[in-house]
């Protein structure tokens, strides 16, 4: 998927613009220069294209902040990772001279750069963007990422920049690719190397030892994939290296470009938030989930119950989602570890999934009849027909009603429960969707 990096000097709104593009509030907006002090990744969508966006705390020179230096390397580690940047400039500031600095540094990275005015609420103030012309990057887009004038016409833009696609590295694109994923020093590494029987990956107790993705082909009892061993994602206020910071985007776009993620626990520790935010970032990039709990030889008390115990505080932290294995393990002794490639590749074929439509009928529509959705208004919700839409990304049920927009959330968990009963999605997201419009069936 790719990458686009707002950048610009302290206060020109990027964060505004990166809450505009994606559609959130995630980012922190201030008055104050330097709020942003590390990295925001979010995902924005336009023309049916959905790409990546990264907020990066402005680049300063000389100034008293303590953190100029870390902001300024983000910056930089931002730039070498996107597919296109755009560059923020005030346009009731004028061009300064840290502008000039900036572009000077946009104009030597090679990368595409599309320059864009903010602050353009009048007439008056877009005659006033000609200036930036002098800074060499060509037509200034101007906009308001308060008001979101012109945002528009930026993104039309910018998902014409985009490649269709990113390179494949020369990787085989039919086989899936696994992505080992979790908080440093979980034994990600451990388990690559205890899965193909050699030291590929460095191994040693150093959080984040393993500085970038590393993609292994695993061909082995039948079985043939990627296993991608990912740098431990860890929370920002805790990483202090540059190296790591760019570790941290590379685990994140290799979730982004895997099929199932082997989310990866330390049994010594329990489940924690940074657990939670790595599964949050799994759901939200809609790939199937396969949970080890790794270490479990170090517990002390290895007993049924304790089992049992574990796996519903693990269900607990990541519901609603709670359909997917939990496969407790030790990369060091190998316990279990087969188990997971085994439950990895389950779940795999779970995501790959079709059902027939006269199946889905014929099981879904007498439920429904005893079930029908609640009425709304007075209004009565009929279902007539059921399809799961073929080649999408995840297993996707379309269902068609007369009042489809009166269907609610709780109703839509209920036929999804009813299908995971049904069929084997183990591990993999459903998507339910419902139309009006009439289905051809032919």
């Amino acid at each position: 998927m790719a990458l686009v990096a707002i950048v610009g000097r302290p206060n020109v709104g990027k964060s505004t613009l990166f809450n505009r593009l994606t559609e959130s509030r995630r980012a922190i907006v201030s008055e104050e220069a330097g709020t942003t002090r590390d990295r925001q990744y979010g995902k924005a969508e336009w023309g049916k294209k959905e790409f990546s966006v990264v907020d990066t705390g402005g680049l300063v020179t000389n100034s008293d902040d303590i953190f100029e230096d870390a902001i300024n390397q983000q910056v930089k580690i931002a730039i070498d990772e996107s597919e296109l940047i755009l560059f923020l400039v005030d346009v009731q500031s004028g061009v300064c001279d840290l502008d000039m600095e900036v572009a000077k540094v946009l104009r030597t990275s090679k990368k595409p750069v599309l320059l864009v005015v903010n602050k353009t609420d009048n007439n008056d103030l877009i005659y006033s963007s000609a200036e930036f012309y002098k800074l060499g990057l060509g037509d200034p887009f101007c906009i308001s990422s308060l008001s979101g004038f012109g945002t528009g016409d930026l993104l039309d833009e910018v998902v014409k920049q985009l490649p269709d696609e990113l390179s494949n590295d020369g990787f085989d694109a039919s086989l899936p690719r696994i992505a080992v994923v979790g908080r440093p020093n979980a034994g990600k590494s451990s388990l690559i190397n205890a899965f193909i029987g050699e030291e590929r990956n460095i191994v040693t107790d150093i959080a984040g030892t393993t500085r970038d993705s590393i993609y292994t082909q695993y061909n082995k009892f039948g079985k043939s994939f990627y296993l991608v061993d990912t740098a431990g994602i860890r929370k920002k206020s805790k990483v202090n290296e540059d190296l790591e910071f760019y570790s941290v985007m590379r685990s994140i776009r290799a979730i982004e470009n895997s099929d199932v993620c082997i989310l990866m626990l330390d049994a010594t520790r329990g489940i924690e938030g940074q657990d939670q935010n790595i599964f949050s970032l799994i759901q939200r990039n809609k790939k199937s989930l396969v949970v080890c709990v790794n270490k479990w030889d170090l517990v002390e008390e290895r007993s049924s119950k304790s089992v049992k115990i574990m796996e519903e505080a693990i269900r607990a932290r990541f519901a609603p989602f709670t359909d997917f294995p939990i496969i407790f393990a030790s990369a060091l002794t190998k316990h279990h570890i087969f188990k997971v490639i085994e439950e990895t590749m389950r779940v795999f074929e779970n995501r790959r999934r079709r059902i027939p439509t006269p199946k889905l009928n014929e099981y879904l529509l007498p439920l429904i009849d005893n079930y029908p959705p609640p009425a709304i208004k007075g209004k009565y919700i009929k279902i007539k027909y059921v399809m799961q839409i073929p080649d999408t990304q995840v297993p996707t049920i379309l269902f068609f009603a007369n009042l489809p927009q009166y269907v609610k959330d709780p109703y839509k968990r209920y036929l999804e429960n009813k299908i995971r009963e049904q069929w084997d999605f183990s591990g993999t997201p459903l998507q339910i969707f419902f139309s009006d419009k009439s289905p051809d069936r032919k």
